[in-house]
């Protein structure tokens, strides 16, 4: 990861100490590339941009948004803040570097981004360079030495050390002072490091010229611009004592535990005095060589006995080095170097730092995979430092240590989200003193989902029933299938399988909604066409790749009653002129006039049939005729009298027994007398009717030729059909499709079936020719052959015989009648 350093100095040397500073980290992290790191100057304004996170991170703002991108830190104080909208970290809180660090250099402060979904942590270290803001400074303002006035050239006086908070070039650098008559400075470096000045004497002194000396110690740093501290020092000139207390060591060593009682002996400082008397009283203090340190042990000033007086912390001093004065009374001092080490206690338990942690992890993941990296620090040092990670409780994972202080959290078993969708895992990590400490830390882990499962039905067949004539559209049932799998992988859609009812895609009679599964029929349906739709659907989730299941779906077509019945007798000419039934005047009652048929393609209670006649054809003398309710045969009620009209129209409508019912009409002509059908034509046909029927003999002469010419094509055709239907029936009869073959009407008697008749009925239809045809009248009638239960009647026998020789003038004319029966062409041949 690029790492960003940001030196806003002004001032030229500021400008190349900040270039400097950059090119180094740069190069540094980017030669690790370890964590992102910025370097800012110490106090900095609030809102002061210290990196472009975005940018470093190679994130985009709407990442930083959707994982609700911030900082995470162990601290109480926040000195940066991130701006998730800009991509930019920006300062907080004005940071001091002197109050966060001390004298610890490098300063820095580390924290951790973190953003979710998926999860994500950024560490982050931020290092606060020193900035010049602190001017040297003496603990006392003035500093008083007692010489006397024999001290010999070269005698030195330590002075005390100014206390810059700075550090490096900013800190402490030099001293100066003035005047440098009788003294000239030395500067020495300390074993801490620090900076301190001795005063050698180089020319004598004079008590009688001089009493006393004043002079003045600059402390210089090094920051640009320089800031100094200075101290006076007044010097009263004494008698002669020179000699100055020796310590018997130049260097004092010993050891103190962590948070020992104060009062505690460390050691004891032993230092002489040659001279005697006054001159030879020794007193013990802490050089003023660096702060802080005479807060830790107190000393006494006449034993040199050091003991402690606050608590000492391994974790910030492992080893702490002090100079001691040993000064006698005539001001002349000695100093040594005291080291005193810092035995560690196991006073401080691990700290678990989480460097990632990977959820949700798919549960198709190896046994092994990688799912977090924690990095365990322990301040102690030895065996109390010494640090073990162990999970709690029975769960499929494992720890393993790869580097020191870092452990990898690892799966040890494959997962199954359908039986545990999530687990809770405890890190235990235990240091190794007596008694040990330990840190608990859970991590929760989601396991994702896999498109292991296919989607499944709770039924192998579905069956529903739709009433033919439904609106496109209409809803027939809806199908549900379940996936256990989750989100993407459980979002089932539903399409229709490839296949055909009766050579027609299934697509073109259903469809299933992909979303919802409800099936619904895309045109509207007649039972007539088709009785039943077997299908089958298809749910398929979402998964990649995509698994799915079949279901079987059957859908029943209910009938309705949406046929009228068909009248096929009495046969309703157009322009031909009205067709008459004869009807002896000498007809006694229950003579069979004619026989109405009809049918209905309808299936069930829709196709029951009933016969009534409209309209009566005398009403001031009874009805003349009836027709029977279920058979349709149209008898005579009565004896026929002089006062019946000749010409009798009755309509007589068929329905049916649907809900709602259906029926048709078919208007009955029917000619009472006994003479020639001459006459009878003369009652029904007017004048314009004879001159159309001379037309029409001319235009059926023409017609007559063409049609003997047509017969023959005609008949070559319809044996190529029949043999082409059978095929296709065998077709259909082998793929369990729905066949509605036409078989000629078998017309029952008054106890049979509503609309038919028995084979000993043969109805045929005698064509009527309405002008004369090379001399011969053509008669126009309909004869009615009755089997032998109606020859028996009173007239049955007269009916029979004079109606023979008129169909025996007919014999030869042939003709075809066509009509619909359930799709099919129905093909009868007449004379």
């Amino acid at each position: 990861m690029e790492s960003k350093n940001i030196h806003p100095f002004h001032g030229g040397m500021r400008r190349r100490r900040a270039a400097c500073l950059f090119v180094f980290w740069c190069f540094f992290l980017n030669a690790t590339e370890a964590q992102i790191r910025y370097s800012i100057p110490e106090e900095m304004k609030k809102g002061s941009l210290v990196g472009n996170v975005a940018q470093d991170l190679g994130l985009d703002l709407k990442r930083l948004r959707s994982g609700r991108a911030r900082i995470v830190t162990g601290e109480s104080v926040q000195y940066a803040e991130l701006r998730a909208d800009k991509g930019l970290l920006v300062v907080r809180e004005r940071i001091d570097r002197e109050r966060l660090c001390g004298d610890v250099t490098p300063c820095s402060f580390t924290f951790e981004i973190l953003l979710e979904n998926p999860m994500e942590l950024h560490p982050v270290t931020i290092e606060v360079v020193d900035v010049n803001d602190n001017a040297p400074t003496f603990e006392n303002n003035h500093l008083r030495f007692e010489i006397s006035e024999s001290a010999a050239l070269g005698s030195r006086f330590v002075l005390e050390t100014a206390y810059d908070a700075d550090v490096g070039t900013n800190g402490v650098q030099s001293y100066i002072l003035t005047p440098s008559d009788n003294f000239v400075l030395k500067q020495h470096v300390s074993p801490g490091g620090s900076k301190y000045a001795e005063m050698v004497l180089q020319k004598a002194l004079d008590r009688e010229q001089q009493p006393r000396l004043s002079l003045k110690l600059v402390a210089v740093d090094g920051g640009s611009p320089q800031k100094s501290g200075t101290v006076n020092i007044e010097i009263n000139i004494q008698d002669i004592n020179d000699n100055a207390p020796v310590f018997n060591q130049t260097l004092y060593q010993a050891k103190v535990i962590e948070n020992a009682a104060t009062g505690t002996h460390i050691l004891t400082l032993n230092a002489t005095d040659a001279d005697s008397g006054s001159n030879a009283k020794v007193t013990y203090s802490f050089s003023k060589s660096k702060a802080g340190i005479a807060d830790l042990f107190k000393i006494d000033e006449k034993t040199g006995c050091i003991s402690v007086a606050n608590q000492i912390d391994y974790e910030k001093h492992k080893t702490i080095e002090f100079m001691v004065d040993a000064q006698d009374q005539g001001a002349l001092t000695n100093s040594t170097k005291v080291e005193i080490e810092v035995v560690d206690l196991n006073d401080n338990a691990p700290v678990l730092n989480v460097m990632s942690f990977t959820s949700p992890i798919s549960e198709d993941s190896p046994a092994g995979t990688t799912i977090g990296i924690i990095n365990v620090k322990d301040q102690d040092s030895g065996d109390n430092g010494h640090v073990t990670c162990a999970i709690e409780g029975r769960v499929p994972f494992r720890m393993k240590s790869n580097l020191r202080n870092y452990f990898t959290l690892m799966t040890d078993a494959d997962f199954d989200r359908e039986s545990v969708s999530e687990y809770n895992i405890t890190v235990v990590a235990s240091d190794a003193g007596s008694p040990p400490l330990s840190t608990k830390t859970t991590f929760h882990l989601k396991v994702s989902d896999v498109n292991d499962n296919a989607p499944a039905f709770p039924v192998s067949f579905y069956q529903a029933t739709l009433a033919e004539n439904n609106s496109p559209g209409a809803s027939v049932l809806r199908v549900s299938a379940k996936d256990p799998d989750e989100n993407q992988n459980a979002r089932v859609s539903y399409m229709l399988e490839p296949g055909e009812i009766g050579g027609t895609p299934v697509a073109e009679f259903v469809s299933v909604n992909a979303q919802s599964g409800i099936i619904s029929a895309v045109r509207s349906l007649d039972y007539e066409q088709i009785k039943r739709l077997d299908f089958v659907v298809r749910a398929q989730d979402g998964g990649s790749p995509p698994l799915f299941s079949n279901v079987s779906v059957g859908v029943l077509i209910r009938d309705q009653n949406d046929n009228a019945p068909q009248v096929l007798y009495p046969v309703q000419t157009g322009g031909s002129g009205p067709h008459a039934e004869m009807v002896p005047r000498s007809a006694d009652a229950g003579y069979l006039v004619t026989k109405v048929v009809a049918v209905d393609v309808d299936s069930g209670q829709n196709a029951w049939l009933s016969y009534k006649v409209q309209q009566k054809s005398s009403p001031d003398r009874g009805a003349l005729f009836e027709v029977g309710l279920h058979n349709g045969e149209m008898r005579t009620v009565r004896q026929v009298t002089d006062k019946d009209a000749v010409k009798q129209r009755l309509t007589v409508v068929v329905e049916d027994n649907g809900q709602p019912s259906r029926s048709a009409t078919v208007v009955v002509n029917v000619a009472l007398a006994d003479g020639f059908p001459q006459v009878l034509r003369s009652e029904f046909a007017d004048e314009d009717e004879r001159e159309a029927d001379e037309r029409l003999t001319f235009y059926l002469v023409l017609a007559l030729a063409v049609v003997s010419f047509l017969f023959v094509v005609c008949l070559l055709l319809i044996i190529s059909v029949k043999v082409y239907r059978w095929r296709q029936s065998r077709v259909l009869y082998g793929s369990n499709l729905p066949v509605i073959p036409y078989y000629p009407p078998r017309y029952s008697d008054t106890l049979g079936t509503a609309g038919t008749l028995p084979h000993v009925y043969n109805y045929e239809a005698c064509a009527t020719a309405k002008s004369h045809v090379t001399n011969t009248q053509a008669v126009s009638q309909s004869l009615v052959s009755v089997d032998g239960a109606d020859a028996d009647g009173p007239h049955g026998g007269e009916q029979t015989s004079g109606n023979f020789s008129q169909m025996s003038t007919l014999v030869s004319r042939m003709f075809t009648i066509s009509i619909p029966c359930n799709g099919l062409q129905c093909f009868f041949g007449f004379v």
